[in-house]
């Protein structure tokens, strides 16, 4: 029989917990009834009482397995390091909240008994935030036209991996990782499912502006070519322009000396928003070069406070 592990990361969860378990619980011993299973939790040392109720499952249940980390090392991090500890034929990354619906694993199992490697969800709609959905969709348009890798538009780490992609995983050595772009990048056989996402159903998202712009990036830094290549094109339009103005601007002034004014206005606004492009490139060669760093570190991914029921 083979076994289906549920990978379920979890920070501050402590409304989602138990709920989380009764419905994977549920969806596989009625949906799924001629698999083994395992139920993974990933804590990020959460500060509430996350922790204490995932030992609790354990206790009740073996079926219920529970990695603790000795601090948060972040949504992307965690993520990848929580699949690489997956030991069933499969994996399936779940997000506690449950926004991304667990009827759809059903449909996930079936693409993998046919073949597939890795299977992904796709949000075709989302009854999330609209704005937050529309900033989702440029940051997926804006990655899609400048990555030298086809990123998938509306994939947000809901996806199946067979065992045999989860040990590529585990040989990568990426301190920074980017999952969504791995797994476009390494080519596996794919297959994808559209799903609607739901709302949260229980507590507030700990996913803060800084920390989806920390991830953004990442996914940029390790992706993306053009944006930098973008900034010598651009310096080099702007160059040009700027010398063909000044030519226009020194030959006006010969021929009307006693009229054409030198345009003291146009040079602030001209200088500001240079000032402006150039601060903009320096800040994105910044983030290049703080991805460099991470990398060159060579830190681990996770460093683990203990874990449960891996006996």
């Amino acid at each position: 029989m083979k076994t289906i592990t549920i990978v379920i990361p979890t920070y501050k969860e402590e409304k989602n917990i138990q709920y989380s378990y009764d419905e994977v619980t549920r969806l596989m011993t009625e949906k799924l009834p001629h698999y083994n299973y395992e139920i993974m939790y990933v804590d990020n040392c959460s500060p509430d009482s996350t922790q204490q109720l995932i030992e609790e499952l354990c206790e009740k249940d073996s079926h219920v397995k529970a990695i603790f980390n000795a601090r948060n090392f972040g949504q992307g991090r965690s993520h990848f390091y929580a699949l690489t500890q997956a030991e069933g034929d499969c994996a399936v990354l779940l997000h506690a909240d449950m926004q991304n619906p667990p009827s759809v694993i059903p449909e996930f199992v079936k693409e993998w008994e046919n073949g597939a490697k890795v299977v992904i969800g796709i949000k075709e709609a989302s009854k999330e935030c609209p704005l937050l959905f529309f900033m989702r969709t440029v940051y997926y348009k804006v990655m899609k036209h400048t990555s030298d890798v086809e990123q998938i538009e509306h994939f947000s780490d809901f996806e199946l991996l067979d065992k045999d992609f989860i040990k590529v995983l585990r040989e990568l050595d990426e301190p920074v990782p980017y999952l969504r772009g791995i797994i476009s990048e390494l080519g596996f056989k794919m297959k994808r499912i559209k799903y609607v996402q739901n709302k949260r159903e229980h507590g507030k998202t700990t996913a803060s502006f800084k920390s989806l712009y920390d991830f953004g990036m990442v996914g940029i830094t390790s992706y993306s070519k053009f944006i930098m290549r973008l900034a010598t094109i651009f310096g080099t339009v702007l160059g040009a322009c700027s010398m063909l103005v000044a030519l226009i601007t020194f030959v006006m002034k010969l021929i009307f000396w006693d009229k054409f004014p030198a345009g003291v206005a146009a040079m602030n606004i001209g200088v500001f928003f240079l000032g402006s492009v150039q601060l903009f490139f320096i800040g994105l060669l910044g983030e290049y070069i703080l991805n460099i760093n991470m990398r060159v570190m060579r830190r681990p991914l996770v460093i683990e406070d203990r874990r449960i029921n891996f006996d």
